[in-house]
């Protein structure tokens, strides 16, 4: 038996509306691809440059609960502020972010991470700097690999000690089209 498209769409946005989902998610079109974006109860929970498998979505029900379920609707509010983002009139996310499951550490990189400016660039130096680890370059590099919000918190403006573009999750060429977007000259 199949479902038609206009009666699962009905039944994702009747579960939404009636608080039984969990995390809603959705993939989006944006001019460095598609982009998976996952909204808890809490907030953004999930944007990433690949589609996600059933590992991934348990990883994400592990802390926002079960009830995971694809839901146009529930990133809405995502889908808006980076398309206002990609047409350059967005330069600071007004977004709940739903960090829950991450370490103490994890979290203040990404609190630091999240304080840099539209168009600048900082290093990983700098940001373990900022959060009281000056030593702790290569642990802040792994939290940038390791980012589950990409965009919205900026791992594309972290740049290496020399300047030079190293690693990035969604690879090289999205890290220069977001940089170049913000106007940063590379």
């Amino acid at each position: 038996m199949t479902v038609s498209p206009d009666l699962d769409r009905r039944f994702r946005e009747a579960a939404s509306s009636l608080g039984l989902v969990d995390l809603g998610y959705d993939v989006i079109d944006s001019p460095v691809g598609p982009l998976f974006v996952g909204v808890s109860t809490k907030g953004l929970a999930a944007l990433s440059f690949h589609q996600q498998d059933d590992s991934d979505l348990e990883r994400l029900a592990s802390f926002a609960g079960p009830r995971v379920l694809r839901s146009p609707r529930a990133v809405d509010q995502v889908r808006r502020e980076l398309d206002e983002y990609f047409a350059r009139r967005r330069r600071i996310f007004d977004l709940s972010l739903d960090l829950r499951g991450l370490a103490p550490f994890t979290i203040s990189v990404l609190d630091a991470l999240g304080k840099v400016p539209f168009g600048e660039t900082t290093t990983y130096g700098a940001l373990a700097a900022r959060v009281g680890r000056p030593r702790a370059a290569r642990a802040v590099g792994t939290v940038m690999n390791r980012n589950r919000i990409p965009i919205v918190l900026p791992c594309h403006r972290v740049v290496g000690s020399t300047g030079a573009l190293v690693g990035y999750g969604g690879g090289l060429d999205r890290k220069v089209a977001l940089l170049e977007l913000e106007g940063v000259l590379l």
